[in-house]
């Protein structure tokens, strides 16, 4: 099959749409490419497959590796007829069982063939070769059915990447107008779309797969996510205090005293006996001169409508001044779209409990991984996690663990705990919450000091 007749053929199965579609990039473009549809017409799948391996198999590869999820069967049918041996990566990494981001039998040193639809911007490209070279997979060649022409290639190319593939959009363009497909006017539309739309801040690849906290600053949309790493970096610090107190002046001690080693102050609010707007004001001066954020551990769970109520409403208004918030995901996804009306316009931030420490949890599994997708479709109000550890490979999702201490252990509510070198170098969480372990020690101030150097030490260790 030529490219014009295989252009017809996925014009002719809904695989080139025409409408208003939002990109990855954020863009919205007048056309769309869905290959998803070819998984149900195996003739067509396998001439993709073939037209794209008849493009690459003279390269030096041993191994392939399908960008998920439109082209794993692509990838697969190239697999399964040409008899090389394939790899899977993980969009979400399972909290049990092996726990990998890439499934299948690799060697390090391989040479890894990677196999997308598409590519736009690059970043889904990019997204699979990291867990790829974490592993020692080397990588140097990437092929697509189609590039879009919005600066992809030149992304690929500038990191080392070679880009190949079977047409560009200017191709299927001038088929499709050729073949009375298309009009001219739905052909400059297009050809305006493209050239208005190039990508000017393309993803950039790391040479070290674990990203600095300031470089994944770049990656996120949500302003409070971007401070947060930034102030992470700047701070040297990845600790949050769990002030778990019950009074105004405990809390403001607390606040005053370890400010200065933390980058979050995570509190209980509505735990405070003498609760009034004063505290409010005296955390805020403090944060501002300490330099730290609020992370207001609410732990909303309930329908959207009414959240949004205790969110901003009430006694403690905590919209006006938590800048993160956190909810269960048990109610399904009303409940971050309640949160979002009420916390976006205020440039606030969402963390979704994905997983807890305590002893006999159902936050696991089927829960866990749901979690992960609702994050997913809410990228600009969920900035991350409560886990046990790196639960995506997405750089833009902040994870926070709680139940650390320097020496591993629990307590007799079934609170379990471990180290921070555990939580941030070998779980790959990013900020580790420690209350107890430090308010209630004899010098709290040192002892938060210990704590922070040790997170800091185990980032350090991480992205060496």
């Amino acid at each position: 099959m030529s490219r014009k007749d295989l252009i017809l053929k996925l014009y002719e199965v809904g695989g080139i749409k025409f409408g208003e579609f939002k990109l990855k990039t954020g863009s919205i473009s007048p056309i769309y490419i869905d290959l998803r549809v070819t998984i149900s017409y195996p003739e067509l799948l396998q001439e993709i497959a073939d037209i794209m391996w008849e493009k690459v198999h003279g390269l030096d590869f041993n191994i392939l590796c399908g960008v998920p999820y439109t082209a794993l069967p692509i990838a697969t049918a190239m697999s399964l007829k040409n008899k090389i041996p394939m790899v899977m990566r993980r969009k979400e990494v399972k909290d049990h069982g092996t726990k990998k981001s890439i499934e299948g039998v690799y060697k390090p040193g391989q040479k890894c063939l990677i196999v997308e639809d598409l590519v736009t911007s690059g970043s889904s490209v990019f997204e699979t070769i990291e867990p790829l070279v974490q592993l020692d997979l080397q990588v140097s060649d990437v092929v697509v059915l189609l590039d879009r022409e919005q600066g992809g290639r030149r992304t690929l190319s500038s990191q080392g990447y070679n880009l190949h593939s079977i047409f560009t959009m200017t191709e299927l363009m001038d088929t499709l107008l050729d073949f009375g497909k298309i009009d001219k006017f739905k052909y400059e539309e297009i050809n305006k779309y493209l050239n208005a739309n190039q990508i000017k801040n393309p993803p950039m690849k790391n040479d070290n797969p674990h990203k600095t906290y300031t470089r994944r600053a770049d990656l996120c949309t949500n302003p409070i996510a971007k401070k947060l790493l930034n102030l992470m970096d700047k701070k040297q610090s990845n600790l949050a205090i769990a002030a778990d107190v019950t009074t105004k002046a405990e809390l403001i001690k607390i606040a005053d005293e370890i400010g200065p080693e933390i980058c979050v102050l995570k509190t209980h609010i509505d735990i405070i006996e003498d609760f009034d707007q004063s505290l409010i004001e005296q955390l805020q001066f403090l944060a501002n001169k300490h330099n730290f954020i609020f992370f207001e551990d609410r732990k909303f769970a309930d329908i959207g409508n009414t959240v949004k109520y205790q969110y901003e409403k009430g006694i403690y208004k905590i919209a006006d001044w938590a800048h993160i918030v956190n909810a269960h995901t048990v109610a399904g996804p009303g409940i971050i779209m309640g949160l979002k009306e009420v916390g976006l316009p205020r440039e606030r931030a969402l963390l979704l409990l994905a997983e807890m420490s305590s002893a006999g949890n159902l936050a696991y599994g089927s829960y866990t991984e749901k979690t992960l997708m609702m994050a997913a479709e809410n990228k600009d109000f969920v900035i991350g996690f409560i886990a046990m550890g790196k639960l995506t490979d997405d750089p833009g999702f902040i994870n926070f663990t709680p139940g650390v201490k320097l020496d591993k252990g629990g307590d007799t509510l079934g609170q379990q705990y471990n180290t921070p070198e555990k939580v941030i170098f070998e779980q790959g969480s990013d900020i580790i919450i420690v209350g107890r372990g430090i308010y209630q020690a004899e010098n709290p101030t040192e002892e938060a000091k210990k704590y922070r150097e040790a997170g800091w030490q185990a980032y350090k260790k991480r992205i060496s």
